[in-house]
């Protein structure tokens, strides 16, 4: 009876034979037979451009005139590759291009293997991550997690310079409760720019990008513990409220590092699931007498 990773295997076998991954491996006489009926459209030595070679890169709607010219230049590009590659096959000295050959079979099955891979990891691994999981991981890494810029939570809005109804913006933005977060919703649309999920903690580079009034010199006068400013500059006035400021090298909530926590364990899933595919394939491979190491001292 198969086990779960060779039904796995199995099954991703045959889906890369369906994409056609593998598929142009499957028939050499197929193949040849087919590049029989190909158009040429130039030739160096023994190899061949074909007409169907350069449709993928002929946009819809091209004139004719620029088709030609694409085409011509095409040709020409690629007889000066096949030339030069000739040329370089006979001047070459053969221990370059014996090193080149190992080089393009190295990169040819590292590109077959990693498709491979990443089909099964893709199949066979949990892509979830909890909440209880990110939590167990942020309580044993926790030191690990130091800031290193300031981070806040805050809710702001950008106003035009010529905006009528200030104060009133000024007053339901300090007191925030749902009554006044409806109003501020509800003329919205006159704000340049608008933020009200103060949970969200963000850092002190986006602060400075949203709110140019408040750069990294002055940052400290600003970006504090249940702060309000009123700021303008040339295009706009800028009031905002902090809730609550991290600063460097304290703690980052496990909100804020979440997305790099859960990153961490799906890499960790992929290597370990490698590792642990590696070492079923090899057992595999020994029992059925696939793979043999030869050992001269024996």
């Amino acid at each position: 009876m198969m086990s779960n990773s060779q039904m796995i295997r199995r099954r991703v076998f045959f889906l890369l034979v369906a994409v056609g991954i593998v598929g142009n491996l499957i028939s050499c006489d197929a193949y040849f037979n087919k590049k029989l009926e190909k158009e040429p459209l130039a030739r160096v030595g023994e190899s061949y451009l074909y007409k169907e070679d350069l449709e993928p890169f002929l946009k819809v709607g091209i004139s004719k005139g620029d088709s030609a010219t694409f085409v011509t230049n095409y040709i020409n590009n690629w007889a000066s590759k096949q030339l030069l590659l000739s040329k370089s096959k006979i001047n070459l000295p053969e221990e370059k291009l014996r090193e080149f050959d190992a080089l393009v079979d190295t990169y040819r099955t590292d590109l077959y293997t990693r498709a491979y891979q990443e089909a099964l990891v893709a199949q066979g691994t949990d892509s979830v991550v909890t909440e209880n999981q990110l939590q167990e991981f942020y309580d044993r890494q926790k030191e690990n997690f130091k800031l290193k810029e300031r981070i806040v939570r805050i809710r702001f809005v950008q106003l035009p310079l010529n905006f009528l109804n200030r104060d009133e913006v000024v007053k339901r933005l300090k007191s925030f409760t749902e009554e006044d977060l409806v109003y501020l919703d509800s003329i919205g649309v006159q704000f340049k720019k608008l933020n009200f999920n103060d949970s969200i903690w963000v850092s002190s580079a986006r602060i400075f990008e949203e709110i140019p009034p408040i750069t990294f010199d002055n940052q400290d006068r600003y970006l504090k513990n249940s702060q309000f400013f009123e700021l303008q500059d040339s295009i706009g006035v800028y009031l905002g409220k902090i809730e609550e400021v991290k600063d460097v090298n304290d703690i980052a909530p496990l909100s804020y590092i979440a997305p790099t926590i859960k990153q961490v364990l799906l890499s960790r899933r992929r290597i370990d699931y490698l590792r642990k595919l590696e070492t079923e394939i090899i057992d595999e491979a020994i029992r059925e007498k696939e793979f043999e190491v030869y050992n001269d001292n024996e």
